[in-house]
């Protein structure tokens, strides 16, 4: 078989030809995707024509986005600014959040506040802005369908052929082939068993927009109930209190009370790069107690200043009279059913008695949290050439590459879902810079070697 050749994307636009070979394709683009967007960027513009990688990725979303239905006014982030696309890759580059700022004309502004922590909204401007430097290597509007190895005269795979949708034309469809393929599609939404999303039963990634819709309907929200015991659902509890001045909020979770987030320094280094390094080369008991021991950076974790401020508000109004946020601990969610008005009937058990009680609610808000999306209806063929260890997960190296069968030179790389061999930051944002540096590098050095 006579493979096309690849090299400079400038003699025909990688978007609209799909005989083209790419050096790296990406599916998905957020952050992850965007952080290696950039470094080949970086790496392109310092290089001949004849040595760049030619790179494109792929989104659904017909605009850059990154969970903006929780971007709260007033919201921060939990990982420092210098943690943002670059500054741990190269703290030169122009690409960098001080940069943004400067070019903003917000820089003295923001250094005035004295914080290391952005407005999340901040945080989504600035990587807007990245990503709108990097668009020309970008391709929205293509939601991937399938993937499916290329082979050889000689059986190797040496190529992955990716089928993707066009999200503008129904029925319109573009194939592309790559060396190596970037997989960053992020966590899907959790939803609890026995629970299902609806109208008025939401997942808190889309508060923001849904709150905003119930609004504009002018009906009353006389009780809005939430489910969760992390950052996510103490955000969503102070957000609906506040935007619905006239309705209760019940904030519903199996704890006896929210737990502050351990954000100390010695705890933060589980985030460092070299972290990673001795995760990653520790056995399996060494690395589930290491997420055991430092859950509490990150899972099920709220910051103290929001607790102590949504316990403030609470004893306010119990000294005032009129109790609107409500803290229903220790207690699940049992059932919900649709009530006669159009709202809903939530059940909600006190674990210690198993007595129930059914709150009369307008919104029930799931901030149930994330989990890792099942890559093998994606992945198709190609995921059985994936190999797995013996808890069935992938296998995935150091360099973030799959490891696969014997007959495979084309790079499966992931950037997410790798928290069994990687640890806590597969999903963060605090080593991205750093990811997208291995993967680069590792994508480079398969080409001098293949």
């Amino acid at each position: 078989m006579r493979l096309p050749e690849g090299g400079d994307a400038t003699v025909k636009s990688p978007l609209l030809d799909s005989e083209v070979v790419h050096d790296v394709l990406g599916i998905g683009f957020g952050p992850s995707n965007l952080a290696l967007s950039i470094a080949i960027e970086e790496h392109n513009e310092i290089l001949p024509a004849d040595r760049r990688l030619n790179a494109l990725f792929l989104e659904r979303q017909s605009r850059f986005g990154w969970h903006r239905g929780m971007l709260i006014d007033d919201a921060t982030m939990q990982v420092s600014f210098l943690k943002d696309l670059v500054t741990l890759r190269n703290p030169t580059s122009d690409y960098s959040f001080l940069c943004f700022l400067r070019e903003r004309g917000r820089l003295i502004d923001f250094l005035n506040q004295k914080t290391l922590f952005p407005l999340r909204m901040e945080f989504h401007e600035y990587f807007e802005w990245a990503a709108e430097r990097v668009s020309h290597l970008v391709s929205y509007g293509s939601e991937v369908v399938a993937v499916d190895p290329v082979r050889d005269d000689d059986g190797q795979v040496v190529l992955f052929e990716v089928t993707c949708r066009d999200t503008a034309r129904p029925g319109a469809s573009v194939t592309r082939r790559a060396r190596n393929i970037s997989v960053a599609m992020g966590l899907e939404p959790h939803v609890p068993p026995g629970l299902d999303l609806a109208e008025r039963v939401w997942h808190n990634s889309e508060l923001i927009p849904r709150a905003v819709r119930l609004a504009d309907t002018g009906a009353p929200v006389r009780r809005a109930v939430v489910l969760g015991a992390g950052q996510s659902a103490a955000e969503a509890v102070d957000y609906l209190h506040r935007t619905f001045p006239d309705a209760e909020v019940c904030s519903v979770f199996a704890k006896y009370g929210y737990t502050p987030a351990d954000d100390s320094p010695f705890a933060n280094r589980i985030f460092d790069p070299e972290a990673v390094d001795v995760y990653f080369s520790a056995p399996s008991e060494v690395k589930q107690s290491l997420l055991d021991y430092h859950r509490s950076t990150n899972y099920s974790v709220v910051d103290m200043e929001l607790i102590e401020s949504l316990y403030a508000t609470a004893y306010q109004e119990k000294v005032a009279g009129r109790e609107r946020l409500r803290f229903l601990n220790v207690s699940r969610v049992r059932a919900v059913d649709p009530a006669t008005d159009g709202g809903l009937d939530i059940a909600v058990e006190f674990l210690p008695t198993g007595e129930r009680q059914v709150l009369p609610a307008d919104v029930l808000v799931l901030a149930t949290g994330y989990r890792p999306r099942d890559l093998a209806p994606l992945l198709g063929e190609a995921a059985k050439l994936c190999l797995r260890d013996d808890g069935d997960e992938i296998r995935v190296g150091r360099d973030h590459r799959v490891e696969t069968a014997p007959e495979v030179t084309a790079g499966l790389y992931l950037q997410g879902g790798t928290e069994h061999t990687h640890g806590l930051t597969s999903t963060l944002l605090s080593t991205v810079a750093v990811r997208a540096d291995e993967i680069h590098r590792s994508v480079l050095a398969g080409r001098t070697t293949g």
